[in-house]
């Protein structure tokens, strides 16, 4: 599995990174978790507001920062 986290790099995006890393590291689930703060890179998964969520290719959240919680129902 392959998760994404876009973003600029504020604040909120780091915070769903590091919930992201803690929602997998919580289920045991091997995952690669890369950030992309490229705006070029960013605007190519169509998304208009950060943070945003993609897993394998598939954008599943925009605009959100969600919780630990949020995510485990994303990734399980």
């Amino acid at each position: 599995m392959t998760i994404k986290v876009l973003g600029s790099g504020c604040s909120k995006c780091k915070k769903l990174e590091e919930n992201v890393r803690k929602a997998i590291a919580e289920k045991g689930i091997e995952a690669v978790v890369e950030k992309v703060t490229d705006l070029k890179d960013i605007m190519a998964y169509g998304v208009m507001m950060t943070p945003a969520v993609v897993i394998d290719e598939k954008v599943v959240s925009t605009g959100k920062l969600l919780s630990v919680t949020d995510v485990i129902k994303l990734i399980v």
